[in-house]
C-alpha cells in the first residue's frame, strides 16, 4: 500500500466511560481527541474490541491508547492482540501513548507485568513526582518537579519492561510514568479527564469507597484543575507530527 501523507493519527478506544457521562460530555476517543489540540494530524479512532483492523505501524504516525474499564489481566482476545500490536508499533519507532489501561498493557506487552494493585483503587486528584530522568523525556521535560494529576485505577504496571526508563511516580503506585525507546511512553495517571470527569468517577465509585473506609467528599473536594498533564496530550502530536514529517524527509 502507498503512504499517504500526513499519515493519520489513531487513538485505538478499548473502553468506554459510563452511559452518563458519556451522554453529557462524550466519551474517551473525544477527550483524547479535545487534548491532541489543533494538530495537522488527521485523526482516526479505531476501536479492536468490536472488529477494526490495527494498521501496519509505518501507516500512522503514532497512536494513542486509551483507557477501559476492563482488566489487563482478563486477557481478553482483543487485548491480547492490541498488545501484540503494541509491541510490533514500538519496535517500528512509531510514536506511542498508553493512557491508565493502556499504560499497562504496553508494559505488558513489552515484557514487563500488569496486575492488580496491592493497595485497591487510586482515585482523584493526586501529586506526582517526576523522576530524575524526566528532565532529558522529550515528552515530559520541562513540566513541574511536582504536579497535580487525575487517576482512576485498580490495576497498575507491576513490573515495568526491561530497558524501561522511569519517568514519574508517587506513594502510592511508583510507575506513573515510563518511556521505551525513544517515542513509547505509558502514563497511569489521565491527561485526558477535566476536573468534571473526575469529580463525575468520585460520585460514580462513592458507595464502593465508603464501604472501604474511603470519604468520597474528600476526594471531591481535592480535585483541582491539572493544567500540567493537560499538555501531554498536545506534546504528543507535535512528536507524532515530527514522526511524520521525518518520514518524508529523504535519507
Amino acid at each position: 500500500m502507498e503512504d499517504i501523507f500526513p499519515r493519520p493519527l489513531a487513538i485505538i478506544k478499548l473502553g468506554e466511560t459510563f452511559d452518563a457521562l458519556r451522554g453529557e460530555r462524550g466519551d474517551f476517543e473525544h477527550w483524547v481527541a479535545a487534548g491532541l489540540g489543533d494538530t495537522r494530524l488527521p485523526i482516526v479512532v479505531l476501536d479492536p474490541r468490536r472488529g477494526d483492523t490495527l494498521p501496519e505501524p509505518s501507516l500512522i504516525s503514532g497512536a494513542v491508547v486509551t483507557g477501559s474499564h476492563a482488566m489487563v489481566s482478563y486477557r481478553e482476545p482483543w487485548s491480547e492482540a492490541t498488545g501484540a500490536w503494541l509491541a510490533r508499533t514500538v519496535a517500528h519507532g512509531t510514536p506511542v501513548l498508553g493512557i491508565c489501561f493502556g499504560h499497562q498493557l504496553l508494559a505488558d506487552a513489552l515484557g514487563g507485568e500488569a496486575g492488580n494493585h496491592p493497595g485497591g483503587l487510586e482515585i482523584g486528584t493526586v501529586e506526582i513526582e517526576l523522576a530524575a530522568a524526566a528532565q532529558d523525556d522529550p515528552l515530559l521535560r520541562g513540566l513541574p518537579a511536582r504536579f497535580d494529576a487525575h487517576v482512576m485505577h485498580w490495576q497498575r504496571a507491576l513490573r515495568l519492561p526491561e530497558g524501561a526508563v522511569l519517568l514519574a511516580g508517587n506513594a502510592f503506585e511508583a510507575h506513573q510514568a515510563f518511556r521505551v525507546g525513544l517515542r513509547a511512553w505509558g502514563v497511569q495517571f489521565h491527561p485526558e479527564f477535566d476536573a468534571e470527569v473526575m469529580r463525575a468517577y468520585i460520585d460514580r465509585m462513592a458507595g464502593e469507597l465508603r464501604a472501604r473506609g474511603g470519604d468520597p467528599a474528600a476526594l471531591r473536594e481535592r480535585v483541582a484543575a491539572t493544567s500540567t498533564t493537560a499538555q501531554l496530550l498536545g506534546r504528543f502530536a507535535h512528536i507524532a507530527e515530527e514522526h511524520d514529517a521525518g518520514a518524508r524527509t529523504p535519507a
